[in-house]
């Protein structure tokens, strides 16, 4: 039987040379930080999609700068595409909906425990 591919986007958030990272409050990864975003819909861009998720998980905005990458998972279950931009804040006010909490770290701190894909993306934001 074929896997599900299940087609996603990721907003890499900068301020002051931080990213942003969200713990999982549910599901197979609760506990685990990620970067936020979530499923396209249908016609949507990557750009369209991402703004979307960021208002319905932080009621908030942003903008996006430039695409990162594009990242492949295979997890048990299903294959992950998920292509990650990297966005900045239009305003600070948020509320978490999806999310036990939200972190700005330095992009070089090692201890954090990732969803297993974004492991890859905080990879690829290293190299640019």
């Amino acid at each position: 039987m074929d896997k599900k591919t299940l087609r996603v986007v990721a907003a890499i958030i900068e301020k002051d040379d931080r990213i942003m990272i969200a713990r999982r409050n549910h599901g197979e990864h609760e506990g685990l930080w990620e970067f936020p975003g979530g499923k396209y819909e249908e016609n949507e861009t990557g750009e369209e999609a991402l703004k979307r998720e960021i208002r319905e998980e932080f009621d908030t905005e942003i903008d996006i700068k430039d695409f990162l990458c594009t990242i492949g998972h295979s997890y048990d279950t299903f294959d992950l595409v998920m292509d990650c931009f990297i966005c900045e804040l239009v305003n600070d006010d948020m509320h978490l909906h999806d999310h036990s909490e939200i972190r700005f770290i330095d992009p070089e701190e090692g201890n954090i425990e990732w969803v297993p894909a974004d492991r890859k993306v905080i990879e690829a934001y290293k190299k640019r």
